[in-house]
């Protein structure tokens, strides 16, 4: 069924109704036209919307329509309702603020896109005849109050049962003491139609155990750190009050609530005095544990259950070894991925902020497209990106949607330029998709913004051809910087920024290569040589040492390809994997490095530093969260320090994926899956083993169908079993380092390990 053009308005309740308004239009189906072939409801709304035809869900979604550049895209989400249609049918909505009016940052400021809730929907109906009937939200509908009392994702709700209204989204319904509706002014050229998937229930959680705390709460723990909510049914006196408070982790046997900052966190349900069911749908969480009070009766495991919420994504990759602590950061990092991709990727989502940064993503992009398909997801939030940036002049901001330019500006910030490695996002992440996808849409859609951050940049550039000037993040949370000091890195900033520039520049320049755009490529490649050259001439002296001397140079220096000539390269790694052993294997990079430094040691012959470093539990290190008990990634090394405070940092989540990135790594190289080709159309298996890990099994779901690589150490002897899809050439790379061609199918190898072979790859 063609859409019909939009005959809707956005309408908004004549009435606040404590911020969480239901509104309803019932309406007669047209006679004379035969049975209804199909019907389609087109929604969106100011804030958050759930929609209702005749009592029933006319969706699976959460939320929608989510957080989009609401100056620039609304996007709307379409329903096949047929079934759920009746001569006498009804249209109802439930809205809340949403990210729209909800709070945004840790400013405590809220209504930055519009203080008045609205809905927009078109519902078209198909009969027999071709006849079609239109019903469009516009004046003729009415408004009404809720259960909800107050909604917002910070903060939480509170469902006051005794307001329930039963059967107000059904037929025959009096609303006799409901109010109108006004129209809003809005601009339906705004309407997108989303390329990423709805938020949905994804699953539940079941608590592991109810206990009771040293000053005699009582506390609920999930085992697992996730995003969402509790529900549950139960009956109490009318009027009695539940409050519900959630956090990622306990201190001293309590509420860990300070990582929250201003979050408040608390849903809070008032008892009807019959059965009642509670589901806070208008906002959500990231917690472990949840502090109950006020439960009538007895609290047990069986009494409720936790929502995972997120986008609804297809699981493509898989990761398994022989090392358990590896396999539970692992899941650690899938259960990371999952909570901050709602809707958006976020930084974390659980304290006063829940922002789309562009750095975590522009470096954890090639972990997020193996183990889920995030290519429409990503496709979406590069929309708004771009948007963001084309206002801006070409500035990418440091988080998209772009809540910060309503906000007041950090003092420790001074006005924000293009930021090195955070602004790259426009152009890494559609790379990184068009290498797991190898399809040219993102990139086609994404060029002009591409090419637009890079020209920007290219006008920062100081003198001496290097992006040494102005605010930069740099190396992020070095571990070594003080709690409340995370810019303060050993990592010169502009070393950094000048390597992240020579990467930009070079992808920009093999896309217009790509796209036909030749000129465009010629240009961005002699500005990436011109880089390239500035950093060499500036950085790195005559013995090879890179300025500032300290592992995230030289990791990025090698990753990305700037430095000419093997015998740079080889002392590079040298010096890295030096730095590596002299630093006890223990983590010393921070958001720039960490992504890269396990590939560029693997990269120069230090496999056996990278698993070393992979493998290391003290602190600070990636095993460390997990001997702690972490069920997700940490913002930091050490949110929580050994002796089980939280780190007294400002700034500290459990649950960011950006360190996670880590896991691109162990998918290329200790699992053996690399794309020689976009999109997987051609794949290296090369498994490179070291000590600590026995066997490993690695799968990933392609556009050509999925490929399996499993190896194990046998004694002396190497095992290798590969599954490719047909139509794909697979380049197979034994420890002996000598490549064998294979097409479609499943293919077996062995191999003797020597002692050379056994004492390079540390697996003894």
């Amino acid at each position: 069924m063609t859409p019909t053009p939009w005959l809707a308005a956005m309408i908004s309740p004549e009435q606040d109704f404590d911020g969480a308004p239901l509104l309803r239009k019932e309406f007669q189906l047209a006679e004379g036209h035969g049975g209804v072939v199909r019907a389609t409801l087109r929604a969106t709304a100011f804030g958050v919307y759930e929609a209702f035809i005749n009592g029933a869900p006319v969706g699976e979604d959460v939320l929608s329509p989510g957080w989009s550049s609401y100056e620039w895209r609304v996007r709307y989400r379409s329903y096949d309702v047929t079934a759920l249609l009746g001569p006498t049918t009804v249209i109802g909505v439930s809205l809340g603020n949403g990210w729209y009016r909800g709070r945004l940052a840790w400013h405590g400021m809220s209504n930055l896109y519009g203080s008045e809730l609205g809905f927009f929907g078109q519902l078209d109906i198909e009969f027999e005849d071709g006849h079609i009937q239109s019903v469009g939200s516009d004046t003729t509908w009415q408004s009404g109050p809720s259960a909800t009392t107050f909604n917002d994702l910070y903060d939480g709700q509170t469902i006051d049962a005794r307001r329930n209204q039963d059967g107000w989204a059904e037929p025959g319904f009096d609303a006799g003491t409901w109010a109108g509706v006004r129209a809003l002014e809005f601009d339906a050229g705004r309407l997108a139609e989303p390329a990423s998937p709805p938020v949905v229930r994804t699953g539940v959680v079941n608590p592991v155990k109810v206990f009771t705390s040293p000053s005699g709460k009582t506390l609920v723990d999930f085992g697992q750190n996730l995003v969402g909510w509790l529900r549950f049914t139960l009956q109490g006196e009318a009027g009695q009050t539940i409050t519900v408070r959630h956090a990622e982790v306990l201190e001293d046997g309590e509420l860990g609530v300070r990582p929250l900052r201003s979050a408040k966190a608390t849903d809070t349900f008032i008892l009807s005095g019959g059965e009642d069911f509670f589901e806070p749908t208008k906002t959500f969480h990231g917690f472990r544990y949840a502090e109950i009070s006020g439960w009538p009766g007895t609290l047990t495991e069986d009494s409720l259950e936790a929502v995972v919420v997120h986008s609804d994504l297809e699981r493509t990759g898989t990761f398994e070894c022989s090392n358990e602590l590896v396999n539970k950061l692992h899941r650690n990092i899938v259960w990371g991925l999952r909570g901050n991709f709602l809707d958006l990727p976020t930084d974390c989502p659980q304290r006063d902020e829940r922002l789309g940064w562009t750095g975590d993503i522009a470096v954890f992009a090639p972990t997020a497209a193996f183990l889920y398909d995030v290519k429409g997801f990503l496709q979406d939030w590069l929309l708004d990106l771009a948007a963001e940036q084309k206002a801006a002049d070409g500035l990418v901001p440091i988080t998209v949607p772009d809540a910060l330019k309503y906000c007041p500006q950090p003092p420790e910030f001074p006005k924000l330029e293009s930021s090195a490695l955070w602004s790259e996002a426009s152009v890494w992440v559609p790379w990184a998709l068009w290498e797991a996808y190898g399809d040219t849409t993102v990139l086609e859609n994404q060029y002009e913004s591409m090419a637009s951050h890079t020209r920007r940049v290219e006008g920062l550039l100081s003198d001496t051809g290097l992006w040494d000037t102005g605010f930069q993040f740099g190396d992020w949370l070095d571990p070594d910087a003080e709690p409340d000091k995370p810019w303060d890195a050993k990592a010169d900033k502009g070393v950094v920024a000048t390597a992240c520039m020579f990467r930009t520049a070079s992808i920009t320049a093999q896309t217009a290569r790509l796209l036909g755009h030749h000129q465009d490529a010629e240009y961005f490649e002699q500005l990436a040589a011109r880089v390239q050259a500035s950093f060499l001439e500036h950085y790195v002296s005559a013995d090879g040492t890179i300025h500032s001397d300290c592992s995230t140079v030289y990791a990025l220096a090698i990753a990305f390809g700037i430095l000419s000539g093997s015998g740079l390269r080889d002392f590079a790694g040298d010096r890295l994997a030096e730095l590596v052993r002299k630093n006890d294997y223990r983590v010393s990079t921070g958001f720039a490095g960490t992504p890269f430094i396990t590939h560029a040691l693997t990269e120069t012959g230090h496999a056996d530093e990278a698993y070393r470093l992979l493998l290391e539990e003290g602190c600070p290190s990636w095993l460390y969260p997990v001997t702690m008990g972490a069920t997700t990634v940490w913002e930091r090394w050490d949110s929580m320090l050994p002796d089980g405070t939280i780190n007294p940092g400002e700034m500290t989540s459990f649950n960011h994926y950006a360190l996670g990135a880590v896991a691109d790594w162990m998918h290329k190289t200790v699992g053996g899956i690399k794309p020689l080709a976009p999109g997987h159309a051609k794949v290296l298996i090369a498994p490179v083993p070291g000590q600590g890990i026995d066997w490993a099994k690695t799968s990933l779901k392609t556009p050509h169908g999925t490929i399996r690589v499993e190896w194990r150490l046998d004694g002396g002897a190497f095992h290798l079993e590969a599954t490719v899809p047909e139509g794909v050439e697979a380049d197979v790379v034994l420890p002996d380092g000598e490549p064998r061609t294979v097409q479609g199918g499943t293919h077996s190898f062995d191999h003797r390990m020597v002692a050379a072979n056994l004492d390079n790859q540390g697996s003894r």
